[in-house]
């Protein structure tokens, strides 16, 4: 055989001898995401001049031999040699050919690995001086088990992929040589660039075949998930196919048997006639349902007819609990479960006494205004129990969305009805106790302002047609009890607020906290935490000790902290052995650690161009101490503390004022020779206001004068540049802080006196009331020493 076919075997023998590759070479820049390995044949595009000049010279010159070297951006026409990647393959040029269009195409044959050393010649074309990198191996049971391992992953990602030829399948049964095995896969799967590169650039084929375990392990999962995935949505739509095959042909067998109704459709109609609905809901209920028996079952749109149905048939039109009209047993509920309050008691009182006369009477409508922990809001409960109605409650705080109160329109996915109709909904009947909490902390948005659409839900002339944008039918909501609750009214739009019976809900006092720590807090965490009064008790004085010196504060929330954390601390003890513990004022540190404030926070004698100034706050009322200190200078102010701009002009109107009580004392060169440094302690709290204007000058006059301030007396009250006291607000909150602060007398103006009606006869058994018109009426009874006398 071998002498029939001499010049055959002549020709392999000759094709298995090595090719000598020069040390250097014309470079041919790739511009696709394939590479051409050592041992692979594959076809490509020439047209590029540098790249077509290399061509030629490779045929002229080099026999035939060309570098292939892949280029980083393949979208570069024209790449530099810093642009091309390092390592590429020496390849063979086994055909060319000519295109219609003046390309070249060639088919190309690699034959082994370079590295760029040095740039020949780049102007013309790319003339590299190579290196060829020579793999050295050793065969080993490791690199067999990555062969058969990279071996079993390529055949499963050629099954799968479904994108190669059945040659290839039997091309990956050879593996007697690794190197060549490894750069055959590298070829033949479709990596990106960037690894197909990283394949070419590893030289030991254990490095080579490693790599090409860890890309096929991830190919390989993620053309199982593709499986995974086909195979659930052709599933889906098999069943979705056989489901609608199988209603039409139901509704084409009821049609037959003289139009026999869906069970569902029959039930609704049913709810329709036997339930008690307006007329309004009757009628749009029977448009849905026949909108609904015109439409395929499976239909996106009949998902929303039946939702909306749902929605509309199960709303409490006519449902309603009866109210408790005993008012004698409504006062002591309220009473039982709040201390005080006394103008939010008696105006559900007035609200159920007229009930008895007029049945139509519409609910009222209130907004509690307060500081945080005075039960504004479990005030609502406390009214739904004592009334027998339902309780609701809704979170107005940090809400932009105007669709949170009217609700979508049924023309978006998922739409639902506004919160209001969803929580009505929930309670099941039309007349609950809704308390809308927060009311002050509503935003506006690009979405529309909640505040806008509560307009309605809150005037009693349109609740009673509420038009929610989902239910399209007015609902009555004129029988609900809306509370609304807030710490500041300023930020509450005006017509919101006229809308509503505001409740101004002033912080409790000493006397109050206390009541309301024994009769309410104490015996409620008495049953939180299932102690019985035997093993511990906790006694009035240190109660008082917790109000005093642990919490300062217009409300009881911290006072219902600090108690439960002394439970906590007495329950530790009990489950250690002890017995009969007793919390008194004298070891109340043990429970509640160092007290948080003390007397010595407040002045305890008559100070120099300090002044105590009366503060409102969301909070409450709090003190604020006015410091004023002349230093050399030449009559400038400067103001620390950041005060707002309205609180630094009233500072400028009383370094004015004071400069001219001091010349009618003969003692204004002090302005001329000195600067005058104003703060407000805290530094880090913002202060603004002009109820700080007598405080201002009093401390002024005082430093310039040398004359003490009287400790024991606080001061509220705006002044003019003629020295006259103009009336202020929050006059409740400001005297409660006086109370806390122990001040003796408080010097507020005199258009202020009939707010003191409303003050609680407490504080005003434990303050004096300076009234007063003019400046000077101050100075007189807040200087120790009368060096400014009045005009």
């Amino acid at each position: 055989m071998a002498q029939k076919f001499q010049l055959l075997e002549e020709a392999a023998a000759s094709s298995d001898k090595k090719t000598r590759i020069p040390d250097s070479l014309p470079a041919i820049p790739t511009r696709t995401n394939m590479i051409v390995y050592p041992s692979s044949v594959m076809p490509m595009y020439v047209g590029r001049d540098k790249s077509l000049g290399a061509l030629e010279e490779s045929l002229a010159k080099h026999n035939q031999l060309i570098f292939l070297i892949s280029q980083r951006e393949i979208t570069n026409d024209d790449p530099s040699v810093d642009e091309l990647y390092s390592v590429g393959t020496v390849s063979r040029i086994v055909q060319l050919m000519k295109m219609p269009d003046g390309n070249y195409k060639i088919l190309v044959e690699g034959l082994a690995r370079a590295k760029i050393e040095s740039v020949v010649e780049e102007e013309r074309i790319l003339v590299f001086k190579l290196g060829i990198i020579r793999s050295k191996y050793r065969k080993s049971k490791m690199l067999e088990a990555l062969v058969r391992k990279v071996k079993e992953l390529a055949y499963r990602y050629v099954t799968m992929s479904r994108r190669f030829p059945d040659e290839a399948l039997v091309a990956l049964e050879d593996t007697s040589n690794p190197e060549k095995f490894a750069d055959f896969v590298s070829s033949l799967m479709p990596f990106p660039l960037e690894q197909k590169q990283r394949l070419l650039e590893l030289s030991p084929p254990k490095d080579r075949l490693g790599f090409l375990l860890e890309l096929l392990t991830k190919e390989v999962q993620i053309l199982s998930l593709e499986e995974e995935l086909d195979k659930r949505v052709k599933d889906k739509i098999e069943q979705g196919q056989k489901e609608y095959y199988l209603r039409e042909k139901m509704r084409a067998i009821q049609e037959e048997l003289e139009g026999e109704e869906d069970v569902e459709i029959k039930e609704l109609k049913q709810t329709v006639e036997e339930g008690d609905y307006p007329t309004e809901v009757i009628e749009k209920a029977r448009q849905e349902i026949l909108r609904l028996e015109r439409m395929s079952t499976y239909s996106p749109e009949a998902t929303v007819v039946r939702t909306y149905l749902d929605w509309l048939l199960n709303m409490p039109w006519q449902k309603s609990t009866e109210d408790g009209l005993d008012l004698r047993h409504v006062r002591e509920c309220l009473d039982r479960n709040h201390y005080g309050l006394t103008d939010v008691k008696e105006r559900i009182l007035e609200f159920l006494a007229a009930r008895q006369f007029s049945k139509n009477l519409r609910a009222p409508i209130l907004c509690l205004v307060g500081p945080p922990g005075v039960g504004k809001t479990s005030l609502g409960r406390s009214i739904a129990d004592a009334m027998g109605r339902k309780f609701g409650r809704i979170s107005l705080g940090g809400m932009r969305d105007e669709a949170e109160i009217r609700g979508h329109r049924r023309t978006y996915i998922g739409a639902l009805p506004g919160r209001i109709i969803q929580l009505i909904r929930k309670l099941g009947t039309n007349n609950p106790v809704l308390v809308l909490d927060e009311v002050e902390k509503m935003g506006v948005s690009f979405q529309g302002d909640p505040a806008s659409a509560l307009l309605e839900v809150l005037d009693p002339e349109q609740n009673d047609s509420f038009a929610d944008h989902f239910l399209e039918v007015p609902f009555d909501l004129s029988r609900v009890i809306f509370i609304t609750t807030a710490n500041v009214l300023h930020t509450v739009a005006p017509a919101l607020q006229d809308r509503m019976e505001v409740i101004h809900i002033p912080g409790y006092t000493d006397s109050e906290k206390l009541h309301i720590a024994v009769d309410h807090i104490v015996p409620k965490l008495y049953g939180e935490y299932s102690i019985a009064k035997s093993d511990l008790s906790i006694t009035k004085g240190a109660i008082k000790r917790i109000i005093r010196e642990y919490t300062r504060e217009a409300g009881v929330r911290n006072l219902d902290k600090n108690l439960s954390k002394t439970i906590r601390k007495a329950l530790v003890k009990l489950s250690e052995g002890d017995k009969g513990i007793r919390v008194t004022a004298y070891n109340l540190e043990e429970y509640l650690g160092a007290a948080t404030f003390k007397d010595s926070d407040f002045r305890k004698k008559p100070e120099v161009g300090v002044a105590t100034g009366l503060a409102w706050t969301a909070y409450g009322g709090e003190i604020m101490y006015i410091e004023v200190l002349p230093v050399p200078g030449r009559g400038k102010l400067f103001t620390t503390g950041q005060l707002g701009e309205v609180m630094k002009e009233s500072a400028q109107i009383a370094i004015s004022l004071a400069r001219k009580l001091c010349d009618e004392a003969d003692q204004a060169t002090a302005f001329e020779k000195m600067d005058f440094h104003i703060h407000v302690p805290e530094g880090a709290v913002s202060k603004d206001g002009p109820s700080a204007g007598i405080a201002l000058s009093t401390a002024i006059v005082s430093a310039v004068t040398g004359s003490p301030v009287r400790h024991d007396i606080g001061m509220t009250g705006e002044i003019t540049l003629r020295g006259k006291v103009l009336p202020i607000g929050g006059l409740k909150e400001k005297l409660m802080a006086a109370y806390r602060a122990g001040l003796e007398a408080v010097i507020i103006p005199s258009a202020n006196k009939k707010d003191l009606e409303k003050i609680s006869d407490e504080i005003k058994s434990k303050l004096q009331f300076i009234f007063v018109d003019d400046v000077r009426q101050v100075l007189r009874e807040c200087l120790v020493k009368k060096s400014v006398q009045a005009s």
